[in-house]
C-alpha cells in the first residue's frame, strides 16, 4: 500500500470517529448548529472512501486504454466530494429553517460542547498532516480531503463559539442562524473545491513560477541547439506534462540531437517531481525565433 493510498485510508478512520463524537454531540444537546456540525462529517466519511478508490485507480500504471495512465481520477474524487459538501448544505439550511420557526432551548449544552470540541481537536490535527501531506506528494484528492476538513474546523469553532453565546444569552435563535451561517461557509468551501479540480480535468498549464523554473532548465541544458518554442504543459493528479518543440542547427546528426533532448528531460525531471518530457526536434529552418533561448 503506498503513502498516499495509507493516508486515504487514515482519512476514513478518523471521519467515522469525529462523525461518531459529533451525533454523540448533537444527541446530547438537540442543537441545530451541532446537527449540521455532523452532517459535514458525514460527507466527510463518503468523500473519504472515495478518495481511497481514485488514488488507488490513479495509481494504476499505463495501459492500453489509458496510455498516459489514470493520473486524473484524483480529480474525479475531489469533484464528486465538492458535490457532496453542496448536498450538506442544503440539508443544514433546511433544518436551519426549521429552527428558525420554532426555536428551542438546548439540553446538557456545555458537556455536548465538550464532546463536540474534542472531535474538533482530532479533525485539526488531520487536516494539517492532509494539506501538507498532500502538497508534499501533489495529490488533488489529500489537498480537497484536507481543504474540506479545515472548513469543518473552522465551522465546528464557529459553532462552538455561538452556542455558548446562546447559552449565555438565552437566546435560542442563535442556534439555527448558527446552522444557516454554517451551510453557507461549506457551499463555499465546495465551490473552492470543484473549481480546483475542475481546473486539473480541463488540462489547465502548471502555474507561472513552475513554468519559469521550466524555462530556465530548458535554456541552460540545451546546449548544442538554437532555441526552443511551442512549450505546453499540464497537470494530472502528481504528473506534470511538458512538451515543446527543441531546433538543433541542420548538420547535427540524430545521435547528438538525442543526446541533447536525454539531457533536457533528465534536469527537467530532477528539477520537477514526476514529469513526463515530450520533445519534438526541429532543423534551424524552423526556427521562430522566439520562445525559449538556449544560454
Amino acid at each position: 500500500m503506498s503513502k498516499t493510498l495509507k493516508l486515504a485510508a487514515g482519512s476514513l478512520v478518523v471521519g467515522v470517529v469525529v462523525l461518531g463524537l459529533k451525533l454523540l454531540a448533537w444527541r446530547m444537546t438537540g442543537s441545530i448548529a451541532l446537527y449540521s456540525d455532523a452532517l459535514e462529517s458525514t460527507v466527510n466519511v463518503a468523500t473519504a472512501i472515495a478518495a481511497i478508490l481514485a488514488v488507488r485507480l490513479a495509481e494504476r500504471p499505463a495501459d492500453a486504454n489509458h496510455p498516459y495512465g489514470h493520473h486524473k481520477a484524483e480529480y474525479v474524487s475531489a469533484v464528486l466530494e465538492g458535490v457532496m459538501i453542496v448536498v450538506a448544505a442544503i440539508l443544514i439550511m433546511r433544518e436551519a429553517y426549521s429552527g428558525l420557526l420554532a426555536p428551542k432551548a438546548l439540553d446538557a449544552p456545555l458537556e455536548g460542547l465538550l464532546v463536540n470540541g474534542l472531535a474538533s481537536l482530532i479533525n485539526a490535527a488531520w487536516c494539517w498532516l492532509l494539506i501538507t501531506r498532500g502538497r508534499q506528494w501533489r495529490s488533488p484528492a489529500l489537498l480537497a480531503d484536507g481543504r474540506h476538513l479545515l472548513s469543518d474546523v473552522v465551522s465546528s469553532v464557529g459553532v462552538t463559539l455561538g452556542v455558548l453565546l446562546a447559552i449565555v444569552t438565552g437566546w435560542a435563535i442563535l442556534d439555527p442562524l448558527l446552522a444557516a451561517i454554517v451551510a453557507l461557509n461549506i457551499l463555499w468551501s465546495g465551490w473552492q473545491v470543484m473549481k480546483d479540480s475542475l481546473g486539473g480535468l480541463m488540462d489547465e498549464a502548471v502555474p507561472e513560477k513552475t513554468l519559469e523554473r521550466i524555462r530556465g532548465v530548458i535554456s541552460c541544458e540545451a546546449d548544442g541547439a538554437l532555441e526552443a518554442h511551442d512549450l505546453r504543459t499540464r497537470q494530472a493528479g502528481r504528473v506534470t506534462f511538458i512538451d515543446f518543440h527543441l531546433v538543433v542547427p541542420g548538420q547535427t546528426l540524430v545521435s547528438q540531437a538525442h543526446d541533447i533532448c536525454d539531457r533536457i528531460e533528465r534536469a527537467l525531471k530532477a528539477e520537477i517531481e514526476d514529469a513526463l518530457v515530450t520533445i519534438h526536434v526541429e532543423p534551424e529552418n524552423k526556427a521562430k525565433h522566439s520562445g525559449i533561448v538556449v544560454l
